[in-house]
């Protein structure tokens, strides 16, 4: 544990020392900030006021900046071939793996921290669903921990970050929009699958403060079979050697 939160550490102070973070979190809470305030859905809604346009525009945000922070996690270090050095050191793939995944949690949830002025604005002014705000952020983590997986997986198996950041974006595209346009499609068993494998009808519960053992398993199970495959690729080169 000691290994994963050195490697986390090292790498989120990368972020930083790189600008990406200073770059992502000023995007991030641009994009979200005037889209909730200026130029989205009205924040009064149904007589108060609601987050809901903020988690809608969160949604899609995040949906593009973590194939972007995630591309050059695993991919910049086989390309250097810093991760021979990295793994040459007392730690285990996993270690570095669930390191990196970390990193990049810690970067969205000091992303997330960030807009928590738009609840104390919005909790000055009217009368905000706590319960259902909590829910929303939530929400937003959870969606985090399975592009994050995701991403990390794509950028274990090219060298090229580009390639990664497009894989990322491909895989993605398919819990994000494209299982959710099947489903309709579809009756039986197999709309049930495209339904439960839809990303937003799991995020879309979660934001209405419907809080389901189902949904949050869907969320690390998937983050889960990111890293484990991530990991298994990084082991795959052991035996190529």
């Amino acid at each position: 544990m000691n290994a994963i939160w050195i490697i986390s550490k090292r790498e989120l102070q990368s972020f930083f020392d790189s600008l990406i973070a200073y770059i992502m979190l000023v995007a991030f809470l641009g994009f979200s900030g005037f889209f909730t305030w200026l130029y989205g859905q009205d924040i009064f809604l149904i007589g108060q006021t609601s987050l809901r346009g903020f988690f809608s525009i969160a949604y899609w945000t995040l949906f593009f900046f973590i194939p972007a922070l995630t591309m050059r996690l695993l991919a910049e270090e086989k390309k250097t071939g810093t991760i021979e050095l990295l793994l040459t050191k007392a730690v285990s793939d996993r270690e570095v793996v669930l390191g990196k995944f970390l990193a990049t949690l810690l970067l969205i949830c000091i992303a997330l921290v960030f807009t928590f002025p738009y609840v104390i604005t919005l909790s000055n002014i009217g009368n905000l669903d706590l319960g259902a705000t909590i829910c929303g952020y939530l929400g937003l983590v959870m969606m985090s921990i399975t592009y994050i997986g995701i991403g990390i997986y794509a950028s274990s198996i090219t060298n090229n970050q580009i390639v990664a950041f497009l894989l990322a974006l491909f895989i993605g595209l398919f819990f994000h929009i494209i299982f959710d346009v099947l489903a309709p499609n579809f009756t039986g068993w197999l709309g049930e699958i495209f339904v439960f494998m839809s990303l937003s009808t799991h995020f879309e519960s979660i934001s209405r403060g419907v809080l389901d053992t189902k949904d949050i398993i869907y969320f690390l199970s998937l983050g889960a079979v990111g890293i484990l495959l991530a990991e298994l690729s990084l082991a795959k080169r052991n035996l190529n050697s």
